[in-house]
């Protein structure tokens, strides 16, 4: 078998793969505020299906991104959601990344509730102070609670990004995300997952510091 390889520096793979998705992706209507992100879940996913789902509320970046510079505290349903996140560049702005889905005494809590992890998690999430984003890329049940939190005047995020992946209320969670008045980045359908929470999440950093990529 004769397969010819692309000869490409490692320093310049990235900026080749953008190449490719700009020409794949051909004619769209996002703003040049959302095809940075566009962009950026497609290189992780390699998924053109993005070009489709990705659903923006009016200023939801440019939410995000003033949130980011205030240094805010960014909110991940997932231990992996949270180790993709660019926390080096999150805390040039004095930011932090948390997850509390592990803390045994949210796990003991859920239990003795006869809830989820991921809604517990996000009532812990409530009490954080300042500006927070909720980059939610695996629960559904963590987006309804915080659909829930929100209307009760709970919490106030300043973003919700909602890219649970999966079969049960995965799409019924992100249509009512859609649905609020909560500034969000909304991934309609069942795809999504860590991997697109933790892009999204570094789209805005990257956005937030002029830099396409630190």
């Amino acid at each position: 078998m004769n397969i010819e390889l692309q000869r490409v520096a490692p320093s310049d793979i990235e900026a080749r793969s953008m190449e490719i998705i700009t020409a794949e992706m051909g004619a769209h209507n996002f703003s040049d505020l959302e095809l940075p992100i566009v962009k950026r879940v497609i290189h992780t996913s390699a998924d053109f299906g993005y070009q489709e789902s990705l659903v923006f509320s009016k200023e939801a970046i440019e939410a995000g991104i003033a949130a980011i510079k205030a240094g805010c505290t960014i909110v991940t349903d997932t231990q992996m959601a949270w180790s993709g996140v660019n926390k080096r560049v999150l805390e040039k702005f004095g930011g932090k990344a948390v997850c509390f889905m592990s803390d045994p005494d949210v796990a003991a809590e859920a239990k003795s509730r006869g809830e989820t992890r991921a809604t517990v998690s996000m009532e812990r999430a409530a009490q954080l102070e300042g500006n927070v984003i909720f980059a939610l890329g695996n629960a559904p049940t963590a987006l309804v609670r915080v659909c829930q939190l929100a209307e009760q005047g709970k919490c106030n995020p300043a973003l919700v990004i909602g890219v649970p992946v999966g079969f049960v209320n995965v799409v019924e969670s992100k249509e009512l995300v859609i649905a609020s008045d909560l500034p969000h980045i909304v991934a309609r359908g069942r795809k999504g997952g860590s991997n697109v929470a933790a892009a999204i999440c570094n789209a805005l950093l990257y956005m937030a510091s002029n830099n396409e990529r630190e």
